[in-house]
């Protein structure tokens, strides 16, 4: 049996002593149980969860396997460990990448699972697709020397429907190193001008598909002027006045957490 814990695999291996557990994505929700899928319903194998084989199920429009007891990602992290919530947002986004992509995006052609590879492959023109990943950069800024009187910038954005601030983040451009997209991002967003970005760590982010790649980094200049478009407030706050901030489940708040507790 495998150690605890999630081994991310496209194939599974010949042998591996424990039993086949089922992730059914239903529309964006999940359901896991020991039931296998219907046989006409697509299946992914998505690793080895805990020693346990673990397959990303499919569910057509209107099926339900679940009888109203999925939940989406979110919830769901609440509900079971944070290896288990990795490999369910893994089968959630391979699940949704073979809907996208099941004809040729050059010729039209429907397209077919290539054997042993996490691809779907153009029996025509040869064109191969592989499931979409979204580099997108999250920074701290802190301003000021280490110690008590520092301070952090945070943001609340604007389609956010509760009054929570957070890191600044934004998507890599093409050509742009992750340094560059922390510079670009801060500037665009709040008119600050960062300097030594520093990378603290990364976390998959299933919403759609997003890899999300912490930074910090400090503040050079600059006064704080909000892109209505992005950012409805921003502003600077001490480790004593820290307003509502993001739960657990994101690396936001193990960026915010590393900082309070130094």
């Amino acid at each position: 049996m495998e150690a605890p814990g999630f081994r991310p695999l496209n194939v599974p291996p010949r042998e591996h002593g424990g039993d086949d557990r089922f992730v059914h994505v239903i529309g964006s929700t999940v359901f896991v149980d020991d039931r296998p899928a219907e046989p006409e319903w697509p299946s992914h194998f998505i690793g080895l969860v805990d020693g346990h084989a673990w397959w990303a199920v499919d569910v057509p429009r209107g099926d339900d396997p679940s009888y109203g007891a999925a939940v989406d990602l979110r919830a769901f992290h609440g509900r079971a460990p944070e290896h288990q919530w990795l490999a369910a947002g893994r089968a959630v986004q391979i699940v949704e990448w073979s809907r996208t992509h099941r004809f040729c995006g050059r010729c039209g052609e429907p397209t077919e699972l290539e054997p042993g590879e996490r691809a779907m492959k153009c029996p025509r023109c040869k064109l191969v697709a592989f499931p979409r990943l979204s580099p997108a950069m999250i920074t701290l800024v802190t301003r000021g020397p280490a110690g008590p009187d520092q301070e952090i910038l945070l943001a609340r954005g604007v389609q956010w429907t509760v009054p929570m601030y957070s890191c600044l983040a934004g998507f890599v451009e093409p050509g742009e190193s992750l340094e560059d997209t922390v510079v670009r991002e801060v500037a665009e967003e709040v008119a600050i001008i960062v300097r030594n970005p520093t990378y603290f760590g990364s976390q998959p982010w299933p919403f759609p598909n997003s890899l999300m790649i912490g930074f910090r980094a400090e503040y050079d200049s600059g006064e704080i002027d909000c892109d209505p478009r992005e950012i409805t407030d921003a502003g600077w706050f001490r480790r004593d006045d820290l307003p509502m901030i993001p739960p657990g489940i994101s690396i936001a708040r193990k960026l915010i957490d590393a900082w309070v507790a130094e």
